[in-house]
C-alpha cells in the first residue's frame, strides 16, 4: 500500500509550509551575534552562518536555476556556501548576518514568483525534499548552538523539568535493564514509497525477522548514571577495540549533554555516542536493536498487518504526540507522551532523542538516488550507524518512522540516546 506522509499539496499550501519553515530557522537566530554566527564549536561541524546560507544556495540552485532556468543569483557566495565549495574550517569567513537574510529573501522572494506558474503537480517531490533540506539543516544549527552553549560544560537541554502532560506517571522509577515488550517473528514492511520520501528510505521492502524483544522507553539518565557509577567508562569489558582506543584519546567520561541532576531521571541520555549506546548495551547483557527491528516496533500494526507513517497511525505529529520541534525546547521524561505510543507499546520512538541502531547506513535493494545520484550514495561506506525517530528539536516535515539519519559512531553532538533489544527476556 503506497501511503503519503503529507496530503498531496497545492502550490497555496506549500507556500504557507515553506514560509513556516523559513520563520522557524529564522527564529534560531533572534538572539545570535556575528561572532556566534562565525564560530565553528566543533570541527566536524561548519557555523551556524554557513548552514543559514547554504539554505538559501540549495534553494536557489534546485528551483531558479535547475527547474526555472534563472540565471544564478548572488554568484560571488556560490563557492562558500555549496556543499562542496570550502572545508568546515574554512567556513567561518561570513557575510555581516544581514547579508545573508537578505540572500535568502532574495532568493525566496523569487522562487514565489516561479512558484505562480510552475507546473508544481509534476515537482512536488523535489519542494519537499528542499522543505526537509531545509528542516535538517535547522536541527544542525539548534546542535550547533548547543554546542556553543555547552563550552561551560553546564547542560543545555534540561534546565528544568516541564510539567507533566496528562497521563504520564510521574515517577518510573525503573529498574536498569528496563521495561520490555515482544515483537512476534514475521514480515513486516520497512521503508517508504511517498512522494516525500528521502532517496534512501526507497523502496519498501518486505523483511523478516525473528521474536525480539525491544524496551519499551528510551533508556533514561537514571539507568545511564548507574552505567557510569559502575565504573562503565573504566571497564574495557563493554567496549569494542576501536571503541576503547575512541574513549581513551578522547577522555570521555560521560554523554555530552550530561549534567547530574536528580531532575533528568526520567528523561532520555542525550548526547551520546554509538559506542557509548553500545557499551552500555553489553552492560545490561542486552544490544542495540538493528534498524529493521527498531522500524517495525515503531510503525508495523500487526492486529492490522498495516504500516504506519507513525507510531500511533497516519496522522501528522503534533504537540499532543511527541516532543519535537522546539516545542517545549529540550527532552522530556520518556513516558509523557501516552498518546504517541507505537501499536507494540513503545514510548517515544519519534522525537525527544534521536536513537542509534546496530545497522550500518547503506541502500536497500533497488536504490535511485534523488534529487542527485550521491545525495546519499556518498555516506553509502560502512562507517556511519543508522539513527532513528528525531528529537526535540527536529521538524515534522523530517519525521516519520522510515526516516533514515546518519552518523559516525564517535559522534556525541547529535541530540541522541538510545534503547536496547534482546533475542530473550531474561530481566
Amino acid at each position: 500500500m503506497t501511503l503519503r506522509s503529507i496530503s498531496s499539496l497545492s502550490s497555496a499550501s506549500l507556500i504557507q509550509t515553506i514560509q513556516a519553515c523559513r520563520h522557524a530557522t529564522l527564529a534560531l537566530f533572534e538572539d545570535v551575534d556575528y561572532e556566534i554566527f562565525c564560530r565553528q564549536a566543533h570541527p566536524d561541524f561548519s557555523p551556524i552562518g554557513w548552514h543559514l546560507g547554504h539554505i538559501a544556495y540549495t534553494e536557489a540552485l534546485w528551483i531558479l536555476q535547475r527547474l526555472a532556468g534563472y540565471p544564478p543569483v548572488f554568484s560571488e557566495y556560490h563557492c562558500l556556501f555549496a556543499q562542496d565549495g570550502l572545508s568546515k574550517c574554512d567556513r567561518v569567513y561570513l557575510p555581516p548576518i544581514a547579508e545573508v537574510v537578505d540572500y535568502l529573501d532574495t532568493v525566496r522572494s523569487k522562487v514565489l514568483t516561479y512558484l505562480d506558474s510552475a507546473p508544481f503537480e509534476h515537482q512536488e517531490r523535489l519542494w519537499r525534499w528542499l522543505l526537509q533540506h531545509e528542516s535538517q539543516h535547522a536541527e544542525t544549527i539548534a546542535m550547533v548552538l548547543a554546542l556553543t552553549q555547552a563550552t561551560d560544560k553546564r547542560s543545555i537541554l534540561i534546565t528544568q523539568t516541564p510539567d507533566r502532560a496528562e497521563g504520564g506517571s510521574g515517577d518510573l522509577s525503573r529498574a536498569i535493564a528496563g521495561e520490555m515488550v515482544f515483537v512476534e517473528a514475521g514480515y513486516f514492511e520497512q521503508g517508504n514509497d511517498a512522494v516525500d520520501a528521502i532517496d534512501n528510505e526507497r523502496p519498501i521492502q518486505s523483511v523478516y525477522l525473528e521474536d525480539y524483544w525491544i524496551d519499551r522507553y528510551p533508556v533514561t539518565c537514571r539507568d545511564y548514571r548507574f552505567f557510569i557509577q559502575a565504573g562503565g567508562y573504566d571497564d574495557p569489558r563493554w567496549w569494542s577495540e576501536e571503541a576503547w582506543k575512541w574513549l581513551q584519546t578522547s577522555q570521555t567520561r560521560h554523554p555530552l549533554y550530561w549534567v547530574d541532576d536528580p531532575r533528568n531521571d526520567d528523561h532520555p541520555v542525550c548526547g551520546v555516542s554509538w559506542y557509548e549506546a553500545n557499551a552500555y548495551a553489553q552492560f545490561v547483557e542486552k544490544r542495540l536493536p538493528t534498524e529493521a527491528e527498531w522500524e517495525k516496533a515503531a510503525s508495523w500494526n500487526p492486529t492490522l498487518q498495516e504500516r504506519l507513517l507513525y507510531p500511533w497511525g497516519h496522522e501528522e505529529p503534533e504537540q499532543t504526540r511527541c516532543n519535537h520541534q522546539h516545542l517545549v525546547g529540550m527532552t522530556t521524561p520518556v513516558d509523557r507522551y501516552p498518546q504517541g505510543q507505537s501499536a507494540y507499546g513503545c514510548f517515544d520512538m519519534l522525537g525527544n532523542v534521536w536513537e542509534w541502531t546496530a545497522t550500518w547506513f547503506g541502500s536497500y535493494p533497488g536504490f535511485k538516488g534523488f534529487p542527485y545520484a550521491s545525495y546519499s550514495q556518498t555516506y553509502f561506506d560502512a562507517a556511519h550507524r543508522v539513527l532513528k525517530g528525531g528529537s526535540w528539536a527536529t521538524r515534522r516535515w523530517a519525521m516519520r518512522n522510515a526516516f533514515r539519519n546518519w552518523y559516525h559512531p564517535h559522534v556525541q553532538q547529535v541530540f541522541a540516546g538510545f534503547r536496547c533489544a534482546s533475542h530473550s527476556h531474561r530481566f
